[in-house]
């Protein structure tokens, strides 16, 4: 859930004698880097393209395929999860120590909270709608659906460039590469059962490469082989049953 709001400083400067953007205040140009979070970034396209593909993997189900709604029902399910945790994260583990490092981004921080308090409105949607449509397939029970995900979809294009553009940067100045890892710890920990292989190629295949370059960087050699033998076949076939291109 959302955390409560924190005022703002009120200072332009946030009480360091810095205004946001000069040099050497958290997040400008030519600051001290202390970790590296374009993790944020890349987790971030995972979950532009899953919900954005989302309105075209429901409306593509056949009426009353319940067994094809499933199918797209638990992908949806899955970016829910992830998103869920994604949030919760940054507001347990986040807002507090960019708030008290740099309150000169406390106004970024406030938005990011009620953006997620926002969101938070259209996963719960999501999360009651699915039920219903994941076993009936039927086009009556997928409105629901439909207009959560466009709730989600217009949420997302609001908040993930804001929070790269105006949190990613300072937390690169302010916040440990230690704690940037617990927080990729905690997403890659609420991945619901069975579904690693799917989460994974999701990734890589919203990365403009197509992920290789995560691969390398995130991947050791072993289980790189793990998911070139068994992850990605795994993936490419639930792959061709979301979109019913897989044969009967």
């Amino acid at each position: 859930m959302p955390a409560t709001a924190l005022p703002s400083s009120g200072d332009p400067s946030g009480g360091t004698g810095r205004t946001p953007g000069a040099a050497g205040a958290p997040g400008a140009a030519g600051a001290t880097k202390t970790c590296d979070a374009s993790g944020m970034v890349e987790i971030h396209r995972m979950f532009r393209a899953g919900f954005g593909e989302g309105r075209a993997l429901v409306t593509g189900v056949t009426e009353a395929d319940a067994a094809h709604a499933e199918v797209v029902g638990d992908h949806l399910d899955m970016l829910s999860v992830g998103l869920h945790a994604h949030h919760k994260g940054e507001d347990t583990m986040l807002w507090d120590p960019l708030e008290t490092r740099a309150p000169s981004c406390a106004v970024h921080v406030e938005r990011m909270k009620a953006q997620h308090a926002e969101l938070l409105v259209h996963l719960n949607a999501l999360d009651a709608a699915l039920p219903m449509w994941r076993a009936s397939g039927q086009a009556t029970d997928a409105a629901g659906v439909l207009a959560a995900l466009d709730g989600i979809n217009a949420a997302l294009a609001e908040h993930l460039p804001d929070e790269e553009t105006n949190i990613v940067p300072v937390m690169e100045t302010v916040i440990t590469q230690k704690e940037v890892d617990a927080l990729s710890d905690h997403g890659r920990k609420a991945t619901p059962k069975g579904h690693t292989f799917q989460q994974l190629g999701a990734i890589l295949a919203a990365q403009p490469d197509g992920g290789a370059t995560w691969q390398r960087t995130h991947l050791p050699a072993p289980v790189r082989l793990i998911w070139r033998v068994v992850g990605k076949p795994r993936y490419e076939a639930n792959r061709a049953a979301l979109t019913g291109s897989r044969q009967a």
